[in-house]
């Protein structure tokens, strides 16, 4: 015969285990996608985001993690987040412009001489517009972070001069101001995702890519690719961002706890991309790479010939918020 105690024991354990799988059903799940190596900054920056959320949503909240393209390539990352197959991911403005070219006006050559410039510009009322024009189109910008300042390698000679870039094939991202500034020196640019460069590189399809430091190292570029410079051509920004419906369906609290701890990720991600930046360069050349300084009197030839690129993207938006990204850019030099 069972005991009143033992039935009140196991009520007990049933109530018990009936109110654990309730909260474990309660916990909202969000997927978050990236194309950066683990070893990345951005990907620790997802690691900082999801630590954060969780904690401050007692676990309501549940991040799960998807880093070094685990579903696929940028530009398949972008269009899970705009179909609302995943919440958000963490990728380079770049595969924002063909829907949002506004984003490209961020993306001229020789804009930004330093990224604490870049971010004034970034962080004021250019970024409020691009947000806007992110929400207008169904995401929510999370937050922007530093991919870096990007530099050429290639297989075929150091860059000493403008003429060296001559009919030099080279990869890009899907960026049209970038296309153009790499027609402007005389090259054949390529736009392809970055999850195809290393084999296109390594069977010499092509003969170079640009790229900042740490995603060089990161993605071994330098086991293909022997000549490096610090040409500093373009400043490339990531940001976070997330499908506007499944942002939207979360409570406000919950809101406002994505909204900190994405703040939090990236601001320690910039400091973490800074800190880190000449360590990646130093690895670079001490792993073979022959590194070639760019002169102060070839960027300037540089960015005489990339001129045209400014005056083509008046044409294809607005020409006051080009001007108001520059005003802005020479305002927090």
């Amino acid at each position: 015969m069972i005991s009143k105690a033992s039935v009140l024991t196991l009520a007990s354990l049933i109530t018990a285990a009936a109110l654990f799988s309730s909260s474990l059903q309660a916990a909202e799940r969000l997927r978050v996608a990236g194309n950066f190596p683990t070893d990345h900054s951005v990907s620790r920056a997802m690691e900082v985001f999801k630590e954060q959320v969780e904690r401050e949503s007692d676990g309501e909240l549940q991040i799960d993690l998807f880093p070094a393209m685990q579903l696929g390539g940028a530009t398949e990352n972008v269009d899970q987040v705009r179909s609302g197959t995943i919440f958000a991911v963490f990728t380079s403005i770049a595969y924002f412009t063909r829907t949002i070219p506004e984003y490209e006006a961020v993306s001229l050559p020789f804009l930004f001489d330093n990224r604490e410039q870049a971010f004034a510009v970034m962080d004021g009322p250019v970024g409020e517009q691009l947000d806007a024009k992110m929400e207008a189109l169904g995401f929510v910008n999370l937050g922007y972070g530093e991919l870096g300042f990007r530099h050429v390698t290639n297989s075929l000679r150091p860059i000493t001069s403008v003429d060296d870039f001559a009919g030099m094939r080279i990869r890009l991202q899907p960026n049209e101001v970038h296309l153009q500034t790499f027609r402007a020196l005389g090259t054949n640019p390529v736009s392809m995702d970055v999850s195809e460069l290393y084999s296109a590189l390594q069977q010499g399809v092509l003969d170079g890519q640009e790229n900042p430091y740490n995603i060089i190292a990161s993605r071994r570029f330098n086991e293909v690719q022997p000549y490096l410079s610090d040409s500093g051509h373009f400043y490339d920004f990531i940001n976070a961002v997330a499908n506007k419906r499944s942002y939207e369906r979360l409570s406000e609290e919950h809101r406002a706890i994505i909204d900190t701890a994405m703040a939090e990720a990236m601001a320690w991600q910039r400091a973490a991309a800074a800190a880190e930046e000449e360590e990646w360069r130093e690895q670079l050349v001490a792993a073979g790479m022959e590194f070639t300084p760019i002169s102060a009197e070839l960027r300037a030839e540089l960015r005489d010939a990339t001129q045209e690129v400014t005056t083509s993207l008046k044409e294809r938006i607005d020409p006051a918020f080009i001007e108001l990204v520059i005003q802005e850019a020479q305002a927090a030099l």
